[in-house]
């Protein structure tokens, strides 16, 4: 755990960073990585991507719908395509709520049920601007097919706050569901994994996050029937990694990987939703790994 007087923003952005970095370090099936890229973007891009967040990420005192927007334009101005919509829309609300425990002087341990507890106040907090930012964002990425919704959708005006717009798509994307659910899954995922080995950590996360729900990507993409045939898939190939002692690489792993990007598909909604994990588990691990981070 790490103390709220001694997480400042440098600490937490580095965590970020760190995160995102894992995210293309690990070799997860079906997403771009170092090893192997895909999908039309590189290794490179992530990280210049990641990069360019952090700044309106960590935009001190902003609106988490303004450090959104301000997020996604710093992403396109830097890579020209659309590489972390889905973790800035998960990393905001994280990000004003540690701002806000630093403000109001909180110095004791900052333990899980703190900063979940507060990233709910600021998610009940959330409003019609934050919306409009947020929507203005989603459009200005582009995502295929994520904001087309007969219910607020992100090409019209929003008429409620951004966690009630969010709450509409919950059913169909696993992010909003976060908004829905006060970011339950993140949180629960960062209590349970082990950050002592963070490359570990990130593929358990991920495989956790693919075989718990069919990914909002691939659903978007591909339809129901290969959304849930990659879940079922990743049950099985969790099972043999973990039998196997959850060695650091896994040909059975990279050679799923291979035939996910052969068929264009991309669990990148899992993947966003580790990354936000691992970015909570980080920072809550605190001291032990600040001389990796900072």
């Amino acid at each position: 755990m790490a103390r709220a007087d001694t997480c400042p923003r440098a600490y937490a952005r580095a965590a970020f960073l760190r995160a995102c970095a894992l995210d293309i370090e690990v070799r997860k099936p079906g997403n771009v990585s170092i090893a192997s890229a895909g999908h039309g973007m590189t290794a490179a891009q992530f990280i210049a991507s990641a990069d360019a967040a952090a700044a309106g990420l960590f935009s001190p005192d902003a609106h988490v719908g303004a450090r959104i927007l301000d997020a996604v334009r710093r992403t396109f101005d830097a890579v020209r395509c659309n590489t972390n919509l889905g973790i800035v829309l998960l990393c905001a609300p994280l990000c004003v709520a540690l701002e806000r425990i630093k403000s109001i002087g909180q110095t004791d341990l900052l333990d899980a049920t703190q900063w979940h507890a507060t990233t709910q106040a600021v998610l009940d907090g959330l409003d019609i601007d934050d919306a409009c930012h947020a929507y203005r964002a989603i459009a200005f990425a582009n995502p295929g097919g994520l904001g087309d919704a007969p219910e607020q959708t992100v090409h019209a005006p929003p008429t409620v706050g951004l966690r009630a717009a969010m709450a509409l798509a919950a059913e169909r994307d696993s992010i909003a569901r976060q908004y829905a659910n006060g970011f339950t899954d993140v949180f629960d995922a960062a209590r349970a994994v082990n950050v002592t080995d963070p490359h570990e950590a990130m593929l358990e996360v991920f495989l956790t996050f693919l075989c718990a729900w069919p990914d909002s990507h691939i659903l978007r993409k591909h339809g129901t029937a290969t959304a849930q045939s990659v879940t079922r898939d990743a049950s099985l190939y969790r099972e043999r990694w973990r039998a196997a002692g959850h060695p650091s690489a896994s040909a059975e792993l990279d050679a799923w990987d291979a035939s996910l990007k052969a068929h264009g598909i991309n669990p990148g909604t899992s993947a966003d939703l580790s990354v936000a994990a691992l970015f909570v588990a980080l920072v809550l691990d605190g001291k032990r790994h600040e001389a990796r981070l900072l």
